[in-house]
């Protein structure tokens, strides 16, 4: 049963905009912090962005100032607005619930050009 399920990824020049999504089933959603995690061939998962239930925000200094998270809590959903894009953004980009259980998607590619 998938409870999170990516969408948006592909490839995109440096400079370049790309939009992330995050469907969650309602009953994950309601309750959970959500973020974005990415994880380049050869490294550690590692922590891109955060939104509390509350709508508070927090962001890796590699992307602070680019990448802006939000939450529709009428759809259940939660996005990843990436501008300014650079090759180094580009990683398999997870998106992770944080409530009474953690749940992660299965990922999308994101890829950078040069």
């Amino acid at each position: 049963q998938v409870q999170l399920a990516e969408s948006g990824g592909g490839l995109v020049q440096t400079g370049g905009s790309l939009r992330l999504s995050c469907a969650a089933s309602r009953s994950i959603f309601s309750g959970s912090a959500m973020g974005w995690y990415r994880q380049a061939p050869g490294n550690q998962r590692e922590f891109v962005a955060r939104i509390s239930i509350g709508g508070s925000t927090d962001y890796a200094d590699s992307v602070k100032g680019r990448f802006t998270i939000s939450r529709d809590n009428a759809k259940n959903t939660v996005y990843l607005q990436m501008n300014s894009l650079k090759p180094e953004d580009t990683a398999v980009y997870y998106c992770m619930s944080s409530g009474r259980y953690t749940y992660w998607g299965q990922g999308t590619q994101v890829t950078v050009s040069s």
